[in-house]
């Protein structure tokens, strides 16, 4: 069941796409990650309309 909140953590992202935490690094790393939003006290988050975002942009391409 998907969590309701408007942003995620890096773990709740993680825990979703269950990859590791260096997966997403990686993935930010290669500017392929979801945006994130750097807090002051330098946690991430992600919108999570910004994650729905992402990943309809990942999905492949229907056949015409």
């Amino acid at each position: 069941m998907r969590n309701s909140r408007s942003h995620l953590t890096v773990a709740d992202f993680c825990a979703e796409m269950e990859i590791a935490r260096s997966t997403f690094y990686d993935w930010r790393t290669k500017k392929v990650a979801p945006r994130c939003i750097k807090l002051p006290n330098g946690e991430l988050r992600i919108r999570r309309s910004e994650y729905e975002r992402w990943l309809d942009e990942l999905e492949e391409a229907k056949a015409a």
